[in-house]
């Protein structure tokens, strides 16, 4: 029996992850823990909570995908078409953001 995808809005481990490549950058930059989740806050959740939103549409749209294991080529092929699309949506996204000096611009202060 293979296992199981987990799909569903409760998952947070997304949004701790994807936060967390910031937050630690921003930390090794010399920020205090308070204003480098800030910083990370800023930079990263639009373009995080996008992704998800496309990806998990994407899952639910997808018939059989739900169902699928991760294991299933049905699964795979869903998830990867979901994170090209979120791509493509999220890169003019942050593009438009950091032109105005908000999302990933606010962590660039620091690299």
């Amino acid at each position: 029996m293979g296992q199981r995808a987990h799909h569903g809005s409760g998952d947070h481990a997304p949004l701790l992850f994807g936060h967390s490549f910031t937050l630690f950058a921003v930390r090794r930059a010399g920020l205090d823990l308070k204003t480098a989740i800030k910083v990370a806050l800023a930079a990263d959740t639009v373009s995080i909570a996008v992704t998800e939103l496309v990806d998990n549409g994407i899952i639910a749209l997808t018939p059989g995908a739900m169902d699928a294991h991760l294991s299933d080529g049905l699964f795979r092929s869903a998830l990867l078409g979901g994170f090209v699309i979120a791509f493509l949506i999220t890169t003019p996204v942050n593009q438009w953001m950091i032109g105005r000096g908000k999302g990933h611009a606010v962590a660039h202060a620091y690299h």
